[in-house]
């Protein structure tokens, strides 16, 4: 049980990263390599307001979302959106250099070992369960991110409102004719996606500590969650996430040489019989 706890607090991590990166994909067709850099800001967005404003882990769940996603629409405005029509490969080099400047400027500033970032008083201690213990806060975690991710869901795929960014994806022009603002709405997608980065980070800056690297350890793993669930599939992502993250957990206990190998193995079992995915449109 505490494996699977472990599993769970990794898959709602991965769930979250993965979900903004399909945001991403699904509408934009831009492989966002910086949202490693993103997450690994919106942890230390929230050490800064703690340390310079004493503003505590409840505000900053609402600060480093906007300050990081106003980041993002910036960068996107800047150079994301000269890439659109070109191939996959320059978005991913141009995200991939953005990433590295972030994360070298910070480890120069801050070292690599990691700063501290207590867990907030409310939800301090556990619960005896009676065959573990478990901590309140990593079980915070684990229905915050579930409700993130299930409430992301709903708005693209069952509100109007994601219906005009599905149909924006497939045929932008005739979206625009109907007098949206297809500009603005990509602009804003790619800042959502670059929030949940950010509210991730956050989320595990109590478990995790602050690290410059954070976000360069976990991307990687990320992307296989994506391949996995599908490039641009949401609940893929969500499903996708979890699972992977309980399976690693499982691992651990089970076979332990194998944890660090076994979601990349998924990844080209999944590849080998269905190339797009479990939840991926067959084209």
């Amino acid at each position: 049980m505490g494996q699977l706890l472990i599993g769970l607090i990794n898959g709602a991590f991965y769930a979250m990263l993965s979900l903004g990166l399909a945001v991403i994909f699904g509408l934009l067709n831009i492989i966002n390599f910086a949202h490693g850099a993103q997450y690994m800001l919106g942890a230390f967005v929230a050490y800064f307001a703690l340390q310079w404003a004493g503003l505590g882990y409840w505000g900053s769940l609402l600060l480093a979302p906007i300050a990081v996603g106003l980041f993002g629409i910036v960068l996107e405005r800047a150079m994301l959106k000269r890439l659109y029509h070109l191939d996959h490969l320059y978005g991913l080099l141009l995200t991939f250099g953005i990433a590295l400047i972030v994360q070298g400027v910070f480890r120069h500033e801050y070292g690599s070992s990691g700063l501290p970032y207590g867990i907030p008083s409310q939800l301090s201690g556990g619960y005896n369960l009676g065959f573990m213990f478990l901590p309140t806060y990593r079980a915070w975690v684990i229905v915050f991110s579930l409700a993130v991710c299930l409430a992301t869901w709903y708005v693209i795929e069952r509100t109007r409102l994601g219906s005009y960014l599905r149909a924006a994806t497939e045929n932008p022009a005739l979206v625009q004719a109907f007098g949206i603002n297809v500009p603005r709405m990509i602009t804003l997608t790619y800042g959502f996606g670059v929030a949940l980065a950010a509210l991730a980070g956050v989320l595990a800056a109590p478990i995790y500590q602050v690290n410059p690297l954070m976000g360069a350890d976990l991307i990687i793993v990320v992307f296989a969650v994506v391949v996995i669930g599908g490039l641009g599939s949401i609940m893929g992502s969500i499903v996708t996430g979890f699972a992977l993250g309980v399976v690693e957990g499982f691992t651990k206990f089970f076979y332990p040489e194998a944890s660090n190998t076994v979601i990349f193995v998924s990844m080209a079992v999944v590849l080998l019989f269905r190339p797009s995915g479990l939840f991926g449109r067959v084209t």
